[in-house]
């Protein structure tokens, strides 16, 4: 709304405007920026009308008051800005300012009028028989006293640090009781449905505490039985001590006993042999007569069929080698181990490579290496699933290595003698069916 040239006016209602004359002066921060243009009454509240210079901006929610200048002085109108909220918003050329938002200050005779009931009989002399019995309850006991306010203090001074979280504590239970008002009903009838369970549990009262005794009798039972059978337990578990050990030692082998019987008589890969109604089987004979001889009655072994050179230092005569079979004579392009160098031969179990190669002068097969565990397993190799090598390798039987290991193929010793494959039945085999 468009304001006047001389400024603007606003009404302000108050339920007591004193002795407020017209044209008496209205002050924002004590300095004179209107008058009083007209007073009037509507109903019990008075209505003041103001003239404001059209210079002074004053905020929409602007509060006004009737002061006095003096003791005996003029009354005058006010007005500021609110003292509890932020302002807001701006007052224009006939806004008004609600009777919520005025006041007006004391009068000298209501302060005069007050001040004779209180001497005029209104506790004046009750408050000599106040201070008189307070200074006896206090004589004698001003440390305590003391202390007691230092306590206070310290205790409204914590309370003033922690005003913050006073503030938030009691906002955010201001909240969970809001939101326990909207669910009002869902509370009630959560409530509601717990008498049945109450009712319930009233009425096997008796019951549940005849249970809760006989649990109790029952514990008390229980701890003599295992009080007086504890040597009896103690040597069963001892007994058992021995048969799992052994389970231990089995390791492996028992699973695989388990899973060989659920196919007896026949291996578990034995289904890849089979066809239609008949089994397909490979049989490898060594027929060389001098090695058969040589095993049974330990005599000298024959002659070695192959031209291969012997290496010097070792025993042409075909006597038992490390690692090897006992009177098997050595094979072409193999030469015998005297005795491998462990600390040479045989890879760090700690640091063991992938693939480890021996040196040159272990004197291995061409081609012998080990396989770390976990490696691929080539087609001929061998696994050492419990880490010590079988006999018929290039290293001594017994070799401890690391468990799981793999023997390429060319450190497993082939036998002597010509073998070849015959597939026929039995008859065929002792008719002569193999060739030696």
């Amino acid at each position: 709304m468009p304001r006047r040239a001389g400024g603007y006016t606003l009404t302000a209602e108050f339920s007591d405007v004193l002795d407020l004359v017209p044209q008496a002066a209205v002050k924002v921060d004590d300095v004179t920026v209107g008058s009083v243009e007209k007073i009037s009454l509507s109903g019990w509240t008075a209505r003041v009308r103001l003239r404001i210079d059209r210079k002074v901006r004053l905020p929409a929610n602007a509060t006004a008051a009737v002061r006095q200048s003096s003791l005996l002085g003029e009354k005058y109108v006010t007005v500021a800005a609110p003292a509890n909220e932020a302002a807001r918003g701006q007052l224009n050329d006939g806004d008004v300012i609600p009777l919520a938002r005025t006041k007006r200050g004391a009068e000298v005779e209501e302060v005069l009028a007050a001040l004779g009931m209180l001497l005029n009989g209104g506790g004046l002399a009750q408050l000599k028989t106040i201070n008189q019995e307070l200074g006896a309850a206090l004589d004698g006991r001003e440390p305590a006293v003391r202390d007691a306010l230092h306590q206070l203090d310290a205790f409204i001074g914590g309370l003033e640090r922690q005003k913050l979280d006073l503030v938030r504590a009691v906002e955010a239970l201001d909240r969970l009781t809001g939101r326990l008002a909207r669910q009002r009903q869902v509370v009630g009838d959560a409530v509601d449905s717990l008498a049945p369970g109450l009712t319930v549990l009233a009425q096997q009262r008796a019951q549940l505490t005849t249970a809760l005794t006989s649990l109790g009798e029952l514990g008390k039972v229980g701890t003599r039985v295992v009080n007086r059978s504890r040597d009896d337990t103690l040597a069963s578990v001892r007994a058992l001590q021995p048969i799992l050990e052994q389970l231990v030692r089995a390791g492996d082998d028992l699973p695989k006993s388990l899973e060989f019987m659920l196919s007896y008589p026949f291996p578990p890969n034995v289904t890849g042999a089979i066809v239609g109604d008949f089994v397909n089987l490979a049989v490898t004979v060594d027929l060389d007569s001098a090695s058969i001889l040589a095993n049974l009655v330990a005599a000298a072994p024959a002659p070695v069929r192959s031209a291969a050179p012997t290496p010097p230092g070792s025993s042409s005569t075909g006597g038992a080698r490390p690692g090897g079979l006992p009177g098997v004579p050595p094979v072409s392009g193999i030469p015998p181990i005297a005795g491998l160098p462990l600390t040479k031969c045989l890879p760090d179990p700690k640091n063991f490579p992938a693939t480890w190669t021996p040196p040159t002068e272990c004197l291995l097969p061409p081609g012998c290496v080990l396989l770390k565990p976990g490696s691929p397993i080539p087609v001929g190799g061998l696994i050492l699933p419990k880490g010590i090598v079988p006999l018929g390798t290039a290293f001594p039987e017994g070799t401890k290595l690391p468990t799981g290991t793999i023997l390429s193929p060319q450190c497993v010793l082939p036998l002597t003698g010509a073998v070849i494959g015959q597939i026929g039945g039995l008859p065929d085999i002792l008719g002569g069916g193999v060739t030696p």
